[in-house]
């Protein structure tokens, strides 16, 4: 099973070994990126298919069933029309802008991709401040938001811009503030040593994750919400309001430009929930003891499918929020409760030293009520007073 579990680690050496001394590691780069490039653009191509498949069968419709077997070539009809669609630019653009936006889009999500560990020894560059690079990988595509609404040279794609970025920076703090807890319990920036943190066993059996503990598990729903905002998915599916503002920033999109957009947003919801697995879920470990034996990397394959099938039936149960609920929610709720959950990842440090009779349930207590009494708090005062019921009088 270990040879199970380490195959495409092995498989990537032997490749990389057959090459010349100076151009091994230019190849070990190459596969490592072509793999992580063909296994995403391959997700997102199912995703895509799972989701319309899965909001047909809540809405009472079949869903796509007409190109191929139970509609499975959908993806490739829509990419091929993406590809021989016209490309349409607007006079009046800016010719350079409008053409980088879309990849700034995609690029950095894949060099995001890069410091993700995907299973035991399985990641493509380790670095002590993985954590850090993700982060600041991913927040480029920020400004290609901006760079597309900017660069159409149309108000309507502007207005959507500066609302998409008011968004994104707003909900980019309560998810970086949520990650910020598991670093101030594992001591590291580095993605594999976190993973390394919730190695081990309660009572023999079941995973020291940290979503098993009160603070993580009130920072992994944090994170999620704050993810599920930053990654343009339903209720927050504000930036683009085609019901609103046609489009947002996308109005001047067209053909391949307007696909990249759309890859982008699939490739940022994998990373963004790759990382949510590695820092709570306990990366590519196991839930239980005895089923330890499963390769590392199909652990982490099914808990990323769990939270691509979460962000699916979030979207078919929830309708949109307004752009003065989505914004009072992060910073009336969301940033506040992260740094009081920071707070608890700190007590919970403090009192691992306890040694008296029943010191697990207090600690878990004393954390969960550091929660739960700011979550009431800050909940009921976002929600304001109960509305009054109405009492209609007819005029004499």
């Amino acid at each position: 099973m270990d040879t199970l579990d380490q195959l495409f680690v092995h498989l990537g050496r032997a490749l990389a070994g057959a090459a010349s001394p100076p151009l091994r590691p230019w190849v070990s780069a190459l596969l490592g990126a072509a793999a992580m490039v063909g296994v995403f653009a391959g997700l997102f191509a199912l995703t895509t298919w799972l989701e319309r498949k899965g909001l047909g069968r809540m809405q009472n419709r079949p869903g796509p069933n007409r190109v191929g077997p139970f509609g499975l070539l959908q993806p490739v009809a829509d990419g091929l029309k993406m590809l021989i669609k016209e490309d349409i630019r607007p006079r009046a653009a800016d010719p350079w802008i409008h053409f980088l936006a879309p990849l700034l889009k995609v690029v950095p999500v894949l060099l995001a991709f890069s410091v993700i560990p995907f299973g035991r020894n399985l990641v493509a560059l380790e670095l002590e401040a993985g954590l850090l690079f993700f982060f600041a990988s991913v927040a480029v595509t920020e400004i290609a938001v901006f760079m597309a609404g900017w660069g159409s040279h149309n108000k309507y794609s502007l207005l959507g811009a500066m609302r998409a970025i008011a968004q994104l920076i707003s909900y980019e703090m309560p998810l970086v503030l949520s990650a910020l807890t598991v670093v101030l319990v594992s001591g590291s920036l580095s993605l594999p040593a976190i993973v390394e943190s919730q190695a081990g066993w309660y009572g023999g059996w079941w995973a020291r994750w940290h979503v098993f503990t009160p603070w993580g598990l009130a920072a992994f729903v944090l994170f999620m919400t704050a993810a599920t905002a930053k990654t343009n998915r339903a209720p927050f599916d504000l930036p683009e309001g085609e019901s609103e503002i046609i489009a947002g920033h996308l109005v001047e999109y067209s053909g391949f430009k307007y696909a990249l957009f759309f890859l982008g947003e699939y490739l940022l919801l994998f990373a963004v929930s790759g990382v949510g697995i590695t820092l709570f879920l306990g990366g590519w470990g196991a839930p239980v003891a005895f089923l330890d034996w499963v390769p590392s990397y199909l652990w982490f394959a099914l808990k990323l499918l769990a939270c691509i099938a979460w962000f699916i039936w979030l979207r078919g149960t929830v309708p949109r929020l307004r752009a003065d609920q989505l914004m009072h929610f992060a910073w009336k709720f969301l940033l506040p409760l992260a740094l009081v959950t920071n707070l608890a990842a700190m007590l919970w440090q403090a009192t691992d030293g306890w040694r008296f009779p029943a010191a697990a349930v207090w600690r878990w207590a004393l954390v969960g009520a550091l929660i739960w009494l700011p979550y009431q708090w800050l909940g009921r005062a976002l929600l304001g007073p109960a509305a009054v019921p109405r009492r209609y009088r007819l005029a004499e």
